[in-house]
């Protein structure tokens, strides 16, 4: 791995953010195509609105609207984690599965909201929930996948998730942001860690205990949201 050099330098954060937003308008280019039958798909089968809006905390813990194709029944800006198994619909259930649900989102990359690779973003319901040192997968940039997707995804622990996250902040270099990339096209096609055992998403995250710290297993290449 490269010598590590924190995200947030201004250097290194211009040289991030142009490889995020270069990469990014050539994937909107191939994906169009995808992205309109998607559209149509859900707007047939669910109605709508197609995209989902939902806030969730950003860079330095500001707030912004995700981008996402609609996956759920009901509301599209529901957040209702038991209910997640009787509101997700059949082409949601496939969306999630080949993550062609994320495609919006990389609207939120061009923005500035995003990054390509980043601690996933997460709702506003969870920000004082936070251990201070959680907390820290704010000072980057919220990303598509991250080094917690493509190391057991929604089979993870929160506590291990945000190990992850807080190990990719220290630790980011160009090179592990282009081992994640590559990671996440064999997780995706693996479909593995999609969902939390017992549920169709994630488990709800309610806090962890202030003396409990993360146990992050050795990474196998499991799922990508």
């Amino acid at each position: 791995m490269e010598q590590p050099r924190t995200a947030t330098s201004p250097v290194a954060a211009a040289v991030k953010r142009g490889l995020d937003v270069t990469m990014t308008l050539a994937a909107l280019l191939v994906a169009a195509p995808i992205m309109a039958a998607v559209a149509v798909a859900v707007l047939l089968t669910m109605g709508r609105p197609v995209i989902f809006r939902q806030q969730r905390i950003g860079w330095r813990g500001r707030e912004f609207t995700l981008l996402k194709f609609r996956s759920m029944a009901g509301g599209s800006n529901i957040f209702a984690p038991s209910g997640d198994h009787a509101r997700l619909t059949p082409l949601g259930r496939w969306l999630r599965a080949t993550s062609l649900d994320e495609l919006p989102s990389l609207w939120n990359v061009v923005r500035g909201d995003m990054s390509l690779v980043g601690p996933r973003p997460l709702v506003t319901a969870y920000r004082d929930l936070y251990t201070p040192e959680q907390f820290r997968r704010h000072d980057v940039r919220p990303g598509l996948t991250g080094l917690a997707q493509v190391s057991g995804r929604n089979a993870l622990t929160w506590e291990q998730r945000f190990g992850y996250d807080v190990r990719y902040v220290d630790s980011w270099s160009l090179l592990l942001d282009a081992r994640i990339l590559v990671r996440t096209v064999v997780a995706v096609l693996a479909r593995r860690g999609i969902s939390a055992p017992g549920t169709v998403t994630a488990h709800e995250f309610r806090g962890s205990a202030p003396d409990r710290s993360p146990s992050l297993p050795t990474p196998t290449g499991s799922g990508a949201r």
